[in-house]
């Protein structure tokens, strides 16, 4: 999944990691699909007639009425069998990052949903559970101003979504929505915007190893941020913070040259 993509691979920012540390970073991403598909799909089942009165949701093969719910539960239970050896083959540390991940999204899913500020922090946990795999997949210590900034910037994306939702749909789907406005989902995503940039910069400084121009994409990172909040609150959008990412032009470009920028660094 895309998501899981988006994460991982940036425990490899530093380089130097061999060909065996590449097999471990592709096992570990390949736990975290299985782990995650297995959430999406235990999720979809808990919250399928939720669902059905979402304007997007409704769609899903469950929502819709393409699959049913023994068919979902079949799926679940072919996915846990092959999230079995992926653990067993990562050992304890790896494991034990996914067995948090499931554990905390099983959380969410039984009731952290429904909490205010609750639910955004713990999806956010998972993004950082995602990172924290594939640090621990290369055998290196995290670097902690990089987690914060991922944290930060993850919680920018997802209180983009609620804002999203909060105005297409109301409180009536999510019932965690009922602790949102659209200005309060305004001043946080502020909140976090900065401490992503400052996060960011911290980490190119005392962490990353890149030499000093490297820090020109923290410009970079500054378009990323606007550009997103420009989609939310300018636009409407942000229901789909991953397709956003992937597929507008303005962050397609951006993060091109934020790679050029950061290429050299790496390859040194």
């Amino acid at each position: 999944m895309a998501k899981n993509l988006l994460v991982v691979p940036l425990a490899l920012l530093d380089g130097g990691w061999s060909g065996s540390g590449a097999a471990r970073v592709a096992l570990a991403l390949g736990a975290f699909v299985l782990a995650s598909s297995l959430v999406y799909v235990l999720n979809d089942i808990a919250d399928v007639d939720r669902d059905k009165r979402h304007p997007v949701k409704r769609h899903r093969p469950l929502a819709s009425g393409r699959m049913g719910i023994p068919a979902a539960w079949a799926t679940a239970a072919v996915l846990g069998a092959l999230l079995g050896p992926a653990l067993l083959a990562l050992g304890p540390g790896g494991a034990l990052v996914v067995g948090l991940y499931l554990a905390v999204n099983g959380a969410y899913s039984w009731k952290l949903k429904h909490l205010p500020l609750v639910d955004v922090f713990v999806v956010a946990t998972g993004f950082v559970l995602r990172l924290l795999g594939g640090y621990e997949a290369t055998g290196r210590p995290a670097e902690m101003w990089l987690v914060l900034t991922v944290l930060a910037f993850c919680l920018v994306l997802i209180l983009g979504k609620r804002r999203h939702e909060l105005s297409v749909s109301g409180t009536g789907h999510r019932p965690a929505l009922v602790g949102y406005s659209a200005h309060f989902l305004d001043l946080v995503l502020v909140l976090c915007s900065a401490l992503a940039v400052v996060g960011y910069l911290l980490y190119l400084r005392t962490e990353s190893g890149f030499g000093p121009y490297a820090l020109l994409t923290v410009v970079c990172a500054l378009l990323a941020l606007f550009r997103y909040l420009q989609v939310v609150v300018v636009d409407g959008g942000g229901g789909e913070p991953v397709k956003t990412l992937l597929r507008d032009r303005v962050m397609l470009a951006n993060s091109a040259v934020w790679g050029l920028l950061l290429l050299p660094h790496l390859a040194a």
